[in-house]
């Protein structure tokens, strides 16, 4: 049977598990902001990757189909907006499609990789968005 503490003692407890509790909810909350943080930059990130990939077949297209650079380029803004490809990178690609390439896709790089995704990192950011579905706006505020 626990020992029934004075109202003092209570206090003092209080007092020394305050700290801590609060310490656990900052942390936990800046965890998930953290998380969410991670979540939201690699969904960009496989967004402009996927822009890249879709230009850069729209320039192999109109290589093929006899568009200058700078035609490519204009069409490419048109279509694009502020997402369009630069205009250097628009005639690098247009050189490489010239000159006979045929993959869209980046060469493989020797060096560390510039990006962390991985299928283990993919399934941990899901599945700690899935346990923290209770989560709003409201609540982190």
């Amino acid at each position: 049977m626990a020992k029934e503490l004075s109202p003092q003692e209570e206090e003092e407890k209080r007092k020394d598990e305050e700290p801590l509790l609060k310490c656990m909810k900052t942390s936990n909350l800046q965890h998930i902001l953290y998380v969410m943080h991670v979540y939201v930059f690699w969904c960009a990130a496989a967004r402009m990757s996927e822009l890249k990939l879709e230009q850069r077949t729209n320039i192999k297209f109109l290589v093929k189909f006899g568009k200058s650079g700078n035609e490519i380029r204009e069409m490419l803004v048109q279509v694009y907006g502020d997402n369009a490809m630069k205009k250097t990178a628009v005639y690098k690609w247009v050189k490489r499609f010239s000159e006979g390439r045929e993959s869209v896709t980046d060469e493989e790089r020797s060096g560390q990789p510039a990006t962390s995704r991985t299928e283990e990192n993919t399934a941990k950011i899901h599945q700690t968005m899935h346990e923290i579905c209770w989560l709003t706006v409201r609540s982190i505020a």
